[in-house]
């Protein structure tokens, strides 16, 4: 069997910039390359904290530029090896469709057995993504407060009464490389 150097498959996805063909106005999810540190909650259905870990994320223009991945670590991979829950190693892959005017979206999570598709739009200050899941119920995950530094991630599920929170991320950004 032959294999192939991780190093020679990361520099075939991983690119140093956003594709010339991809409009400024639709490269919304470019002030998320790079890496941040987490702090991650997850809420009960009556608003209280029911669990937080941290966790990292970590953002890079992929495919000549003309999509943007993300790996997403619950708990850090410092943490791995001494957690007892190792919640989530998983990956989204994003690409704007200029057919339909947004960004298509699927989120990979192998621990939780996740695969989830969204259509992504910024909205005002914010980026929206929505899927319908399986059994008919609707979610949004949306980036808000976002500034050099920092950003708020947060997952919402449609109820009869109304979005309910269910996570946030508290995203900061690393200083080391």
């Amino acid at each position: 069997m032959m294999s192939i150097s991780q190093n020679v498959f990361a520099s075939a996805l991983v690119c140093t910039g956003p594709h010339p063909d991809l409009p400024d106005e639709h490269r919304i999810f470019g002030s998320f390359i790079g890496s941040w540190d987490l702090v991650v909650t997850w809420y009960a259905e009556d608003g209280s904290i029911r669990r937080q870990e941290n966790g990292e994320w970590h953002f890079a223009w992929v495919l000549e530029g003309r999509a943007v991945q993300d790996v997403w670590i619950v708990p850090p991979r410092a943490e791995r090896q001494s957690h007892p829950d190792l919640y989530e190693y998983g990956t989204s892959l994003r690409f704007f469709d200029p057919a339909l005017g947004a960004w298509r979206s699927t989120w990979i999570g192998p621990c939780q057995r996740a695969v989830h598709v969204f259509v992504a739009r910024k909205t005002g200050r914010k980026v929206v993504l929505e899927t319908t899941l399986e059994d008919g119920q609707r979610m949004q995950w949306t980036f808000s407060d976002v500034t050099d530094t920092s950003f708020v991630w947060s997952n919402c599920r449609e109820t009869e009464s109304g979005w309910v929170l269910t996570q946030d991320f508290q995203a900061r950004r690393r200083t080391d490389p």
